[in-house]
C-alpha cells in the first residue's frame, strides 16, 4: 500500500491517512472506505489499523483520520461530541470526493464502537454514504450506558455524574472533568487496547451528547443502501441488543452477525471469521469496481481477506 499523510477541513483541521493500492493504474478511480475510530482513540488503533489492512489489501482506497480533539487532529482535547464526530465524518467525504483515485459515487464508511454509532448516524443523515460496516456499535445512548452501569448503584453514580456536569457548566461555565472509565467501564482484560495516546479524562458534556445520541432512529433511513451490523455475542463493553434492536429497526439489504469467540474490539483480533465474513459481504454488496477515463467500469478480481 502507499500512505499519504493528509489534512482537511471542517470545524477545525483534521489530520488523516490516505491509503492507496499499489496496484491502481493512471487514470483509474476505486470505491473507498473511511474508517473511523472509537470512544477517545485515534487512527492508529489497532481497531482501526486492522480494518484497513484488509480492505487495502482487497484493493479498497481508505481514509483512517482523527476526530477533532483527538490524536493529531485540532481541536479542545478531549471534548467528543457525537453531532460534531457526524459532522467530521461528513468532512471526511468531503475529502475523499475530491481524490481523483475515488469514486465520489461508491464511498462507504466503517467504525468500531462509538464510530460504528457515528457511522450509522452519518449514512443516516447523508445519502452519499453508498455502505456502512458496523462492528460493536449503539444505537440508543441512554440504553447502551443503562447495560454498562448495570446495577442500580452504578446507573445512580452515572446519572449523578451527568447531572453534577449539568450544574457545573450552569455554574462556572466550564465543564467538569471526568475518567474515560466513569463514562464508558471496561474490564480489566481488555483495557490494553486503550492505547497511550487515547484521551483519559473527558469533559461531562461528552457523556451526556452520548447518552442523547440516538443512531437507531436513523438507521431505517439508509435502506436501500446496504448495512452490515457486526457484535460480539458475549460483548464485555457495548451490550449486544444494541446491534440487534438496530437490525430491528433497519430496512434492507441489511446483515447481523453476531460472533463467539470474539470479544469488544474484534477488529483488533486475529480472528479470520470476521475477516473472511467481511470480504464476502463486500462481494456481494460493495464489490470493487475500477474506472478509468474512456473506459468501462470493471469489477476487479482479488484474493479473500487473510
Amino acid at each position: 500500500m502507499r500512505e499519504k499523510y493528509v489534512t482537511f477541513g471542517s470545524a477545525v483541521r483534521l489530520a488523516g491517512v490516505l491509503h492507496l493500492p499499489t496496484d491502481m493504474r493512471p487514470g483509474e478511480d476505486r470505491p473507498a472506505f473511511i474508517v473511523l475510530h472509537g470512544f477517545g482513540s485515534h487512527k492508529g488503533a489497532a481497531n482501526v489499523l486492522g480494518p484497513t489492512k484488509i480492505l487495502d489489501d482487497l484493493g479498497y482506497v481508505v481514509l483512517r483520520f482523527d476526530m477533532r480533539g483527538c490524536g493529531d487532529s485540532e481541536g479542545e482535547r478531549g471534548r467528543l461530541i457525537c453531532l460534531e464526530q457526524v459532522e467530521d465524518t461528513r468532512a471526511a467525504i468531503d475529502f475523499l470526493s475530491t481524490q481523483p483515485q475515488v469514486d465520489p459515487r461508491r464511498i462507504a464508511v466503517l467504525g468500531s464502537s462509538f464510530g460504528a454509532a457515528v457511522a450509522i448516524y452519518t449514512a443516516g443523515v447523508d445519502e452519499r454514504v453508498a455502505a456502512v460496516v458496523s462492528s460493536g456499535g449503539w444505537g440508543n445512548g441512554e440504553r447502551k450506558f443503562q447495560g454498562q452501569h448495570s446495577t442500580p448503584e452504578a446507573w445512580q453514580r452515572f446519572t449523578d455524574m451527568l447531572r453534577r456536569g449539568r450544574e457545573h457548566r450552569a455554574s462556572t461555565g466550564t465543564s467538569l472533568m471526568v475518567d474515560r472509565y466513569d463514562i464508558v467501564p471496561i474490564p480489566d482484560h481488555l483495557k490494553g487496547h486503550v492505547l497511550e495516546r487515547s484521551i483519559q479524562r473527558f469533559p461531562a458534556e461528552t457523556a451526556q451528547s452520548m447518552f442523547d445520541f440516538r443512531a437507531e432512529e436513523v438507521i431505517s433511513a439508509i435502506a436501500p443502501r446496504p448495512v452490515l451490523l457486526l457484535h460480539s455475542a458475549d460483548d464485555s463493553v457495548t451490550p449486544t441488543e444494541q446491534s440487534i434492536e438496530m437490525f430491528k429497526r433497519a430496512g434492507r439489504p441489511t446483515e447481523l452477525h453476531l460472533f463467539a469467540e470474539t470479544d469488544h474490539f474484534m477488529f483488533a483480533e486475529a480472528n479470520k471469521r470476521v475477516h473472511q465474513l467481511l470480504a464476502t459481504w463486500l462481494d456481494r454488496y460493495f464489490p470493487l469496481i475500477r474506472s478509468s477515463a474512456g473506459g468501462e467500469p470493471a469489477r476487479i478480481e482479488r484474493h479473500a481477506a487473510s
